[in-house]
């Protein structure tokens, strides 16, 4: 969307497309942590102390965004 379309679409419209956004990239953040936890414990990749590490990194960042965010429409 360029940048133009974006100032024509309303405050609110704006807000609930950005977290919406920012929700989506916090799931992404989450899944490729416990991916990569995953790929540890099975060997692909070589474990330096980190699927622990992975989960709970994935944990704090799915916690607190379902806190930071909240429902879509509710800003």
């Amino acid at each position: 969307m360029p940048p133009a379309d974006w100032n024509l679409l309303t405050d609110d419209l704006q807000l609930a497309l950005s977290r919406e956004a920012l929700r989506r990239a916090t799931e992404t953040l989450a899944e490729h942590a416990k991916l990569l936890a995953l790929e540890m414990e099975q060997g692909t990749l070589t474990d330096r102390g980190g699927p622990e590490a992975l989960r709970l990194f994935a944990a704090v960042v799915t916690a607190t965004s379902q806190d930071a965010f909240g429902p879509i429409g509710h800003a």
